[in-house]
């Protein structure tokens, strides 16, 4: 059975930092291989220039990764970060991002994902990220 929105909100609210729940993260939508969430606009996220800040855009992989993983197995479990690569195509400005990660692998102890992270605006892509994943639980 496919994890709910809600569910994964939840999720996002029970286990992250306050400084990541502060990006305003939404859950856009789920199925048994990907993670959809919306990273707002805001200018409190934004560098010099105005552009978003590519910690603020790698913080919003990193959780659509953890949610991706967890619509994967059914429900959240223990997991850390193994690695994280992003490689940044365009400058964002005042434009919310669309962040899809797509679990690429599932095993039992790793879990590997591929995220492109879209300005929801114009549909171009801004970035794109892979993830390794352990899971500890």
């Amino acid at each position: 059975m496919t994890m709910t929105t809600a569910e994964a909100d939840k999720i996002l609210a029970d286990n992250f930092a306050p400084w990541v729940l502060e990006l305003g993260l939404t859950v856009e939508g789920l199925d048994d291989h990907r993670a959809v969430l919306r990273l707002p606009w805001s200018q409190r996220l934004a560098r010099e220039g105005g552009a978003l800040s590519g910690q603020a855009l790698m913080a919003a992989a990193d959780t659509a990764t953890v949610l991706a993983v967890s619509a994967a197995r059914g429900a959240y479990g223990p997991m850390t970060t193994v690695q994280q690569s992003t490689s940044f195509q365009r400058a964002v400005t005042g434009s919310d991002v669309l962040i899809e990660a797509v679990i690429t692998k599932l095993g039992r102890r790793m879990a590997f994902a591929d995220i492109t992270m879209t300005d929801a605006t114009t549909g171009q892509i801004a970035a794109r990220a892979s993830t390794v994943y352990a899971l500890l639980g």
